[in-house]
Order: structure tokens, then C-alpha cells, then sequence
């Protein structure tokens, strides 16, 4: 009847929504109930409107598994097993679930075991349609194969026995070969597939197929089909500097990496290349890397990147030559760095954590904000008063620099 449709589509949607908030607030014991006899009410369900709820039951059952007091590998196996009959739009993504489930528990067997079976599944039109989730499976077992691979190699390193070394080392090749056509499959769909990319230029380094990897590492970073990954220049910028790359090379990499993320780690080694070049375009940029990476939170306490700006200001400075390119960065910034970087408290709370740091951020307050700064001023006297020479030497050096303060700060 009408009434009996209504009232079973409000009964359910109340216990969808005793089990979504029985999850949120971690209640898995109470979750599994509601599961329970929602999976219950579907069955004595008498309307002929069309229910596809198999779905939902196997990604709130699989999420309550994970997570109860009382689950078991055992008790997901099984019910991972009845998810796969439910639906066969679903059975390849259902399996790559419980291997990624099998893994976790350590069962790494057993996970390859089950992509293997699920690779070699079969369903009509349904094979093609899935075609996407096939190729996902060959690359986990392909990633598999790679770590089947990886422990021969470490055998084979470690091994005395020239016996033993035979039999390993045709292990290996065999995991090679398994595991390179399923890893170069999935990298050739534009995605995020750095694991997979890692693995398979690992796979083709050992063997000394170099252009082959490079191929694949520049692909990975420069086809317009792939979505921007700042992970795919960090490789290719590893690849090259492992394999001696000139210093064009690796500039023009991490050129691309610093447009991508300023605030990667990597800016550390950029600047430092950048401010030996002897072209001024390079070391015009390389102040501008530093000052970029700086603008975030994460890098506020970096000595590193301090003593770097520190250095290249302090000499252009000296030289009093390109004042304009540390007066065109700090427009830009002098309304919010002094109080994000160079306040009273912050002076203080360096000085006392790290003398180092302080000194590195007197000296790049004292050029930008002149000798009266907050932040120069306490460090400074707080140096010289514990007779440290380098501060009284910073102090006599930023005194000196009213000029090139003036022209900075306009």
C-alpha cells in the first residue's frame, strides 16, 4: 500500500541516520546494531519500489568492521565474501577493498592471492565497463610484486651462497616482470600515481634503463593530462641530481616546483643554487624564492632559510648594488611581516629557544625595518649584553646602514 511505502522510507531514513551519527561519534557496537536491523527491514520489505542498497551496507558494514571491539579478519573476510555476490557493478572495487583490509592486518599473502583471483575476473560487458578498476588491481599487485621484488633484492645483497644467490636472483627477475607490466599500465592514465611511479623508476634504475625512467618521470611532470603534483618534479629533481644532470637541469625543475608550492622544503637547496649563478636574473630569483618560502608559518623558525636571506641581503648591501630587488620584495610585506615575524615577543621567545635564529632575523630586521626594530633591538642588546662578539658586530653593521635602510624602506 501507499501508506506502507511512506512509512518504510521514513523508518529507514531514521536508521540511516542513528547509524551516521552512532559512527561520528564512534559508537560501533551501537552502529552494528542499527545496521543490523536495517539490513532486517530491507528484507521484510514488501513494496515493489525498486531498492539498491548494497552499496551502502558494504561501505557503513566495512567502516563499522574496521573499527569494532569484537571484529576479526575472520568476520571481514566473510562479510567482504557476501559483499562481492551483491553487486556485480561493484565486485572489482569490493576486492580492492579487502586487500587494502588484508594488507593493513599484514597479510600480505593473502592480499596478493585476492588481486590475482579478482584480476583474473570475468563478467560480460561488465569487464570492459570496469576497465579502469582492472587496471587498479594489476597495479596493486604490481605493487606487490615490487615488494616481493624489493626483499629478493635485499637477499641477494646480503647472501654469501653462490647457490642461493642463482635462485634468488630468478625470483627477482620474475617479480621484475610481473611487477613492471602492471605499474606501467596505471601510470599511463593521467592521475596521481606517485607510489606506483616511485616503484617502477626504482624497478628500471636497478636494471640501468635510465632513458626509460626518465621518459616516464618526465611524463609524469610535464603532460598537460596529468593534474599539477609538486610530487612529480620532486622525483624528476631526485632522478637528475642522482644522475649528475647539470645545474640548468635541476634549476629549470624546481623553477616549476617553487610556482607550484613556494613553500617546499626543496626552496632551501634552490636558493642556495640560484645565489651561485653567476647571471643576475638567477640571483635576482633565488631572493625572491627565499622571501616567498618565508611568507609561510612553517618555515618561521627555519635557521636555514633565515641565514639564507640574511647572507644575500647583507651583501647586496655591502655592495650597495640591487637595493631595488630587497625593496621590490618588501613592499610587499612590510605591512604584515613585522608583525609576523620580527614582533617583541617573537624577539624574545627566539632568543631564548635559539641564539642562532635570533641572530639571523636581527640581521635581516635591522637592513629591512632599520635600527630601532622592536625585534633588532632586543636581541641586539640582549647579545651584546651576554658578550657574545658576533651581535656586537651585528649592531655596529646595521648602524652603519641608514642609507640602505632609507632606500628600502623608501
Amino acid at each position: 500500500s501507499y501508506e506502507h511505502k511512506v512509512n518504510f522510507k521514513k523508518s529507514k531514513e531514521a536508521c540511516l541516520s542513528y547509524i551516521q551519527d552512532a559512527m561520528l561519534q564512534k559508537q560501533w557496537e551501537r552502529a552494528a546494531e542499527f545496521l543490523t536491523f536495517y539490513v532486517e527491514s530491507l528484507e521484510k520489505d514488501f513494496s515493489r519500489e525498486h531498492v539498491n542498497p548494497s552499496e551502502l551496507i558494504w561501505r557503513i558494514g566495512s567502516e563499522i568492521l574496521c573499527h569494532h571491539s569484537q571484529s576479526s579478519v575472520k568476520e571481514f573476510n566473510s562479510f567482504i565474501e557476501q559483499m562481492k555476490t551483491l553487486g556485480v557493478k561493484r565486485y572489482l572495487k569490493v576486492c580492492l577493498e579487502h586487500a587494502f583490509h588484508l594488507l593493513c592486518n599484514g597479510l600480505i599473502d593473502e592480499a596478493y592471492q585476492n588481486l590475482a583471483l579478482a584480476e583474473s575476473w570475468r563478467f560480460g560487458e561488465q569487464t570492459t565497463l570496469q576497465d579502469k578498476e582492472m587496471k587498479l588491481v594489476q597495479a596493486y599487485r604490481g605493487l606487490l610484486d615490487y615488494y616481493r621484488w624489493s626483499k629478493q633484492k635485499n637477499i641477494l645483497l646480503h647472501s654469501q651462497d653462490e647457490f642461493e644467490d642463482l635462485s634468488v636472483e630468478q625470483e627477482m627477475h620474475s617479480c621484475f616482470r610481473k611487477a613492471a607490466v602492471g605499474l606501467k599500465e596505471i601510470i599511463k592514465i593521467p592521475g596521481v600515481w606517485d607510489l606506483f611511479v616511485k616503484c617502477y623508476v626504482d624497478l628500471l634504475e636497478f636494471y640501468g634503463d635510465h632513458n626509460e625512467a626518465r621518459q616516464v618521470l618526465n611524463e609524469y611532470a610535464y603532460n598537460s593530462k596529468f593534474p599539477a603534483n609538486p610530487n612529480a618534479h620532486v622525483y624528476l629533481y631526485q632522478f637528475l641530481k642522482r644522475h649528475g644532470e647539470s645545474k640548468k637541469s635541476l634549476i629549470s625543475v624546481l623553477k616549476i616546483l617553487h610556482e607550484i608550492v613556494p613553500s617546499h622544503e626543496l626552496m632551501i637547496e634552490f636558493n642556495t643554487m640560484l645565489q651561485k649563478s653567476k647571471k643576475r636574473k638567477k640571483r635576482r630569483l633565488g631572493l625572491e624564492v627565499i622571501f616567498a618560502a618565508l611568507d609561510y608559518a612553517g618555515w618561521k623558525e627555519n635557521v636555514k632559510a633565515w641565514s639564507c636571506l640574511a647572507r644575500q641581503m647583507k651583501q647586496i648591501v655591502v655592495s650597495e648594488k640591487h637595493l631595488d630587488w630587497i625593496k621590490q620584495e618588501w613592499d610587499t610585506r612590510k605591512d604584515w611581516w613585522p608583525a609576523f615575524h620580527f614582533s617583541h615577543y617573537l624577539a624574545k621567545r627566539n632568543w631564548q629557544e635559539n641564539e642562532s635564529l635570533s641572530y639571523e632575523k636581527a640581521l635581516v630586521a635591522g637592513i629591512l625595518l632599520g635600527k630601532d626594530c622592536k625585534y633588532f633591538k632586543y636581541v641586539s642588546h640582549r647579545g651584546c649584553k651576554a658578550q657574545v662578539k658576533k651581535f656586537r658586530i651585528l649592531k655596529k653593521f646595521v648602524n652603519k646602514q641608514k642609507l640602505a635602510y632609507l632606500r628600502i624602506s623608501g
